[in-house]
């Protein structure tokens, strides 16, 4: 396939997704009635049975697919240039690779986002999931900035650390904005996906950062020691794990993190009503994202607490300019701030 073929077919597949995602979800947010439909089930029973709910949900579902896996599919196309691709990525193994890391069940069970083989599985899995990421935020105009420098942004208004962890990083795109702001601070960003962290590892060479390093670990079992960090971070990972994983991933943050050190999180969990918790649950199921709603029906408060942390807060987050975070006009995921602190002496 050529580029142009493919290009095309990607802008008419992100087309197609925003007229689902404003005209057709405002459709369906329409013909919905809220007297009596308290619950998510009540919701259901109102609207699982109707023609504009079932193509609603098709068009989400089969959007994805052939963005992915189509004829003009993200991943055929990649795989025609493997041996080009691939030759950029020669040199950053040794650095990233962590032979003796057992990959969990709950990660290789699941071909999230509908990527064929997850992002593990294949040595293209970095390129293909770095070109999907682009039109996670179909909403934001092209000139604005990026969700995660606007995260960024946020998280650096309240100080500028020295020593920073990105837990659960990808292909680099959330700890880029880190590196280029923080020149003289020192970054450490890790990954389960080997493919991304090559990917993630190549970049930084190519743009000649000097202050970060890509390896591939668990988060929720680094190699990091104790009080070791002044920011923990972690962008749209929380809500593809377990909630015994999140657990986890709390617990290693607390113990990473030095006193008085700050750990905050971009992922999906406002929810403000039973509307939009229903069609937040289905998006779960048609983008095989079967911890999405475990997440967001835990009280993630609640549970930052217990472990340990002080400050917390969990509010919504404005992903674009364009953004109304009281309107309900258009479908979005529902970003949230995750943020909190390890107490500057224990806690007695």
């Amino acid at each position: 396939m050529n580029d142009r073929a493919f290009i095309a077919a990607q802008d008419f597949f992100l087309s197609a997704k925003t007229f689902w995602s404003t005209t057709m979800y405002r459709a369906l947010r329409d013909s919905h009635s809220e007297e009596g439909c308290e619950t998510v089930a009540d919701v259901a029973n109102a609207l699982e049975e109707s023609t504009l709910y079932q193509v609603f949900a098709w068009f989400e579902r089969h959007l994805q697919r052939m963005k992915y896996a189509g004829r003009y599919g993200l991943v055929p196309f990649h795989k025609e240039r493997r041996l080009d691709l691939l030759s950029r990525l020669a040199s950053e193994d040794s650095e990233c690779a962590n032979n003796s890391l057992t990959l969990p069940a709950y990660y290789t069970g699941v071909d999230i986002h509908q990527h064929p083989g997850g992002v593990w599985s294949d040595d293209l899995g970095g390129f293909v999931y770095e070109r999907g990421a682009r039109t996670t935020t179909p909403l934001a105009g092209a000139a604005e900035k990026d969700v995660h420098e606007r995260f960024t942004d946020l998280v650096l208004g309240k100080g500028e650390p020295k020593k920073i962890l990105d837990m659960g990083c990808g292909f680099g795109k959330s700890t880029q904005p880190f590196v280029r702001r923080l020149p003289d601070s020192s970054v450490d960003a890790v990954d389960l996906s080997m493919p991304c962290l090559r990917l993630a590892s190549h970049m930084a060479r190519e743009s000649q950062a000097t202050n970060v390093r890509f390896r591939q670990m668990d988060a929720c079992n680094t190699e990091f020691e104790a009080d070791s960090f002044d920011l923990v971070t972690s962008t749209m990972v929380l809500h593809e794990l377990p909630l015994k994983t999140i657990e986890d991933l709390l617990d290693e943050a607390f113990r990473v993190l030095a006193p008085g050190g700050r750990m905050v999180h971009l992922d999906f969990y406002c929810l403000p009503d039973a509307f939009r918790r229903f069609i937040h649950y289905g998006h779960a199921r048609r983008n095989n994202e079967p911890y999405m709603q475990p997440l967001a029906e835990s009280d993630l408060s609640g549970l930052v607490c217990s472990k340990g942390f002080v400050d917390v807060e969990v509010v919504p987050f404005q992903e674009s300019e364009r953004v109304d975070l009281d309107a309900n006009d258009a479908w979005r995921f529902p970003w949230t701030i995750i943020s909190a602190a390890k107490p500057k002496s224990p806690v007695i």
